[in-house]
């Protein structure tokens, strides 16, 4: 059976939208406190405006290309569009009755108003007023917009404030327009969230509340009819051809000054917006009606988050969690003396990054190291990982970093980074032409005694000491011989001209990751159709690569028991009957975003398991450098598949279930409670990884219609 049927598969961006319900769905949670459920709602609101700049915008370009061309569920892009316009403003609606209904009550109740500027006292309305003239006004430019004055070329998720004017007076010429309209952008340098005064607790008004309120001020002899605010997304993508520019770099920081010049591709209008405005700012942005979203909630609700700085509560917010250094590496001289003996995994944000930074720390400073070599596809702004590299220069060391300056929205702070350090002497690379490096490694080549040992680290997260304790991610720090003499042999293909070796463990995309994965699966199958035990447990972001869905099927067919931890997009359609009856896909979403990759195969007591960098998705297996790395240490597989894998699948509290409509369900809370990132910062907290009954307490905890984690993740015996 080849699985063609389009309805084998779910479109990829209703499940992208589908995740982001299920974010929403955190802000609904009233057991979490009031300032975590806020930011779930920020957060969903910010996954928005990427899912527009980046994913609608490329479908809108495809339309206006005439392309065809369909993905494996069969829809066009004009049908994709339609589709997703549908779901969305589902979701915006359903937003807005969120925040009118419980977010903004919320925080009343708690004491701290959002207020709005028809619901103002005449003391608050003259604090507004006040506050405009002296801290607002000066920084403004109102821009009318005639045939005089073009319609202004607004910023990508800039906030303007939209009014709509007649003349005063009787002096207006016979043939005027009736109204005319003017553009307010919102500054952003500005405080967003303005204080008022409150006889008990806190109380602010948005700064775009305060300029509508106070925009007759901008317009002396007109008259103000209407103010709304509203927002523009823009196409955010970039069009870089590798192959045709002859420095990267330049062509790259081109394409950043024109991103803003981008084609808008959705409005966003507060929910009080006039017809006739909305007609102005939809033929001025050439969209047409399905590309307005309006909505009661504030358009950019990442402003709220301003409150935490404010309300220092600690009921309204989730208790602290600071990261736990494991026993192994306390109190040691140096890293590299644990490493040369045994592998060591973390598992952030459970336990802490700074290992990772401390290790090129070291290395930069020891005089025995003689070469680092890295890749860097996200770090932090203020990075110490980026500083240690250039330190290490300054020492003598050999130091080549490649840099992928293509990375989605880290672009301008990635080419800073790599002017910093080819200033300081690091030798920076951009890696391979019309690929993105994702690959997280490092190699530390070091002196030891008449020899050479080479220190790996591999990781399925980014160099990113701030992500790193928000997203779930691990590390793998080894000297194995072979996992360094494949390393060394990816460094030099992607800093040098060098042919892909034959990896000896490593599996390496774009030049056989597909494959390998491909025939871990395609293994399990054919150990279940010779009617032996066969098993599949896999965690990942996303699965949207049709080729290893099928073959998922065809394992399914043959008799394989699969379960999938995909947190965000999954096209392939479980419980399908004859089809995918054996596969199970669950997601769980909560306080810290599920990032790591992890891949067990087989049944019996010793799985074959894999971690990586690489989702299983077209653009991982086929337009990115990657890597796929063999877990070896008994131990730490054993951990894997306890810790990672079988508490993730115990999950009854945060998970959801997705069913073959497409549809997400609550696992369900029959017995014991068990939310995985809980358990996982207890455990932390407790400071041992030696838990003497690890999945006793949590077999007895999952719910009834799941498999028990002894099912889920086959033990092993070291």
């Amino acid at each position: 059976m080849q699985f063609n049927d389009p309805q084998l598969f779910i479109n990829r961006e209703l499940s992208w939208l589908a995740f982001n319900e299920r974010v929403l769905d955190d802000a609904r949670d009233r057991e979490l406190p009031l300032y975590e459920r806020l930011k779930f709602f920020a957060i969903a609101s910010s996954n928005l405006d990427e899912f527009f700049m980046v994913r609608v915008a490329g479908l809108k370009q495809q339309l206006a290309s005439g392309v065809a061309e369909t993905a494996a569920d069969g829809m066009l892009p004009a049908e994709q569009l339609s589709a997703i316009s549908e779901r969305v403003h589902r979701l915006v609606d359903s937003a807005s009755r969120l925040w009118v209904e419980e977010l903004q009550p919320g925080l009343t109740a708690a004491g701290v108003s959002v207020l709005t500027r028809d619901k103002l006292t005449a003391e608050q309305k003259a604090a507004a007023r006040t506050w405009f003239t002296t801290s607002v006004f000066p920084a403004l430019t109102p821009l009318a917009v005639d045939p005089g004055h073009p319609f202004p070329h607004l910023r990508n998720k800039s906030l303007n404030v939209a009014v709509l004017l007649r003349r005063e007076g009787p002096k207006r010429r016979r043939n005027a327009r009736s109204s005319s309209l003017a553009v307010v952008q919102v500054p952003s340098v500005l405080r967003q969230l303005v204080p008022m005064p409150v006889d008990k607790g806190l109380a602010f008004l948005l700064l775009g509340e305060v300029i509508a309120l106070c925009a007759a001020d901008l317009f002396p002899g007109y008259v103000v009819e209407h103010t709304t605010a509203f927002r523009v997304t823009r196409n955010w993508d970039l069009n870089v051809d590798d192959e045709e520019s002859e420095d990267l770099l330049s062509t790259i920081q081109d394409e950043l000054r024109r991103r803003d010049r981008g084609a808008a591709v959705r409005l966003e209008l507060d929910a009080s917006a006039s017809p006739q405005i909305e007609s102005l700012l939809t033929a001025a942005l050439k969209l047409g009606p399905m590309d307005v979203y309006r909505q009661q909630a504030p358009l950019q609700p990442s402003d709220l988050m301003g409150l935490l700085d404010v309300e220092p509560r600690p009921e309204l917010r989730v208790e602290p969690f600071v990261p736990a250094v494991p026993p192994v590496l306390r109190d040691v001289e140096s890293l590299f003396g644990v490493v040369a003996e045994r592998d060591i995994l973390l598992h952030h944000p459970y336990e802490s990054f700074d290992p990772v930074v401390r290790l090129l720390e070291e290395a930069a400073e020891d005089p025995d190291v003689l070469a680092i070599k890295q890749t860097l596809y996200r770090t932090s702004g203020d990075s110490p990982i980026a500083r240690a590299l250039s330190r290490a220069v300054e020492n003598g060391k050999q130091v080549a970093v490649l840099v992928e300056i293509k990375a989605r929205l880290d672009e301008a702070n990635n080419i800073a980074w790599a002017r910093k350090m080819e200033e300081s002497g690091v030798h920076v690379v951009y890696g391979l032409i019309g690929l993105k490096t994702h690959a997280k490694v490092v190699l530390v080549v070091r002196r030891e005694g008449n020899g050479i040992r080479r220190y790996v680290h591999l990781g399925t997260g980014n160099y990113n000491p701030h992500t790193a304790r928000l997203y779930t991610d691990l590390s793998l720090f080894t000297s194995r011989e072979e996992i360094a003499d494949d390393v060394s042999a990816l460094f030099n293909m992607l800093t040098g001209y060098a042919v892909a070796p034959q990896w000896k463990r490593l599996a390496v995309a774009p030049m056989g990751l597909q494959e390998r994965v491909l025939s871990l699966i395609q293994r399990e199958a054919e150990k279940a159709r010779r009617g032996e035990p066969a098993r599949i447990v896999a965690k990942m972001n996303s699965l949207v690569d049709a080729t290893v869905i099928r073959a998922l099927y065809a394992a399914s067919q043959a008799g394989v028991d699969i379960d999938l931890l995909v947190r965000g997009i999954c096209c392939l359609r479980p419980g399908g009957p004859g089809v995918s009856e054996r596969i199970r896909v669950t997601s769980v979403v909560d306080r810290f975003l599920e990032h790591s990759r992890v891949f067990a195969f087989g049944a019996g007591a010793n799985p074959e398991v894999w971690m990586s960098s690489a989702d299983w998705m077209p653009r991982n297996f086929l337009r990115r450098v990657e890597v796929m790395f063999p877990v070896e240490d008994p131990a730490i597989r054993q951990r894997l598949l306890d810790e990672v894998l079988g508490v993730a699948l115990a999950d009854n509290v945060k998970a959801r279930r997705l069913q073959v409509d497409g549809s997400y369900v609550p696992v369900g809370r029959n017995g014991h409670q068990v939310r995985s990132q809980s358990v996982l910062m207890e455990r932390a907290k407790r400071n041992s990884h030696q838990d003497p009954k690890p999945l006793e307490a949590l077999r007895h905890a999952t719910a009834p219609d799941a498999p028990t984690p002894s099912r889920q993740v086959p033990q092993t015996s070291g």
